[in-house]
This record gives structure tokens, sequence and C-alpha cells, in this order.
């Protein structure tokens, strides 16, 4: 049986999200509510719990302070997080990269029941929360270009350094990461997510299939309808109507 804390100070919520567990994920124990940080950091350390249901903005600071004052009387944090927030674009942001996941306000059922299938897939196979402290990192250093990047695989999630990041590349709804120095990387997640992440760090979606790390790229080749060469030799097509694009931009670099 899996465990679970709600931790919001709208009592309607914590009701409304104990109907919906109970509707869509029977097998799911929810062992205690608290309405701020105090009983929460309180609640965590007592029942210690599974997962946690926590809302972003509390009454007396964030979801973030239960997660720091927890981390620093137990060395870590060692239970699943889903925030639970109404807005706050940054911080969504932060869970992206940290491969955390998250619900909007007010909480959709079928978004509830991907999240709790992603949560129980996780802890199946994992006790791994370095993406967790990675969530606090940035969080902390109020940062908004972010140095590293937590993905989440078949096995467990992983840390990466976004820099080390040569290519990705699409297989229908998995994108398959290519990093310097590791084995290929399959996610479950599109290419178009991973591409609104990352071309802030210097990534170029050149075609429907590929989005490459600029820092990687060897050669641009005209012939046969045009092509790059990245660092690890693979040759990847460019769209017609990215061409251009990249020409300004490998003119800039």
């Amino acid at each position: 049986m899996t465990t679970a804390l709600l931790i919001d100070d709208d009592a309607n919520l914590r009701a409304g999200m104990r109907q919906m567990l109970s509707r869509y994920a029977p097998d799911i124990s929810i062992v205690g509510e608290a309405d701020s940080v105090l009983t929460g950091v309180e609640a965590v350390q007592r029942l210690k719990p599974n997962v946690l249901f926590l809302d972003i903005q509390l009454t007396d600071g964030t979801g973030f302070d239960v997660l720091e004052k927890i981390a620093e009387l137990n060395g870590k944090i060692t239970s699943q997080v889903v925030f639970i927030t109404a807005h706050e674009q940054y911080a969504i942001k932060a869970f992206r990269f940290s491969a955390l996941d998250f619900l909007l306000k007010p909480v959709d059922p079928d978004e509830l029941q991907k999240v709790i299938q992603k949560i129980k897939a996780v802890l199946s196979k994992s006790d791994n929360y370095a993406h967790i402290d990675l969530l606090l990192e940035n969080i902390r250093k109020k940062v908004d270009h972010f140095k590293r990047i937590a993905l989440s695989t078949s096995d467990g999630i992983h840390l990466f350094e976004i820099s080390d990041i040569i290519r990705c590349e699409s297989e229908d709804n998995y994108t398959k990461f290519y990093i310097k120095n590791n084995k290929p990387i399959l996610i479950s997640k599109t290419l178009k997510e991973y591409e609104d992440l990352l071309t802030e760090h210097g990534f170029e979606r050149i075609h429907q299939s590929h989005l490459i790390n600029l820092a990687y790229l060897k050669s641009y080749i005209k012939k046969d309808g045009g092509y790059v060469v990245m660092a690890d030799n693979s040759n990847l097509p460019i769209s017609q109507r990215k061409k251009e694009r990249l020409q300004e931009l490998l003119k800039m670099m």
C-alpha cells in the first residue's frame, strides 16, 4: 500500500483530493493532512509517507520550505513529491528540469491519474531522490538558467549536465538523448517538451526528429539536401524551413 500526505492550506482542496484519490487511486492510503509548513514538517516526520501532495503557497511559507526543513532534519528527502500549484511559472519550469510532477489547480482527474501512474512506477523501481535535491538547489539559488536536468527512465531518475547533451532525437512520443560519455537514454516525453526547455541553452530544432546542441555541431554540409555532422559522428538531416535559421546561427557563432 502506498501512503500519502496532503499538505495544503485550503481545506476544500484537501477534501477534493481525498475524494479523487479514493475514486481513481484506491490503493493509495492518505495517512494524514497538514495545512502549514510547521504542521506539514511534523506530519512528514511522524508518518513518513511515500508521497507528498504539496501546495506551493502555504500560510506560513512555501512547499519548498517544507522540503528544505525535512532535508535539514533528515539529511535527505525520502518521499516522492507532487506539487499542486495555481500558477508559479518559474516553479513549473524548475519542476520540468527536475523531472518532478505537478498538478495545476483546479486539479484535473485525468492529469491526477497520469501523475499517480508515474509515481507508482518511480516508487517501484527507485529510491533515488536526487532530482528533488536538484529542484531545491535551483529554487534556493533563484536561477533561471539551469545547469543540470533530471531524466526519468525505465530504470530510475538520472541527473546530467545540460552542457553534456549532444543531441535529442524523436521516436514517436519518446525522446532519445545522446549524452557525452553515456549510452543513449530513452525518455517517455515528446521532443517538443524538451525543445521548450533546452532552446535557451543553445539547442536548435533542425528537423521534426532532431534537436541539437550547437556546441557539438562539427559541420554543416549543403549537398544531398543539407545535413549536419555532430560530435558523435551522426549525420542529421535539416528540414527545408530550418536551413535559413541554421545558417544565420552559424554566422553568429
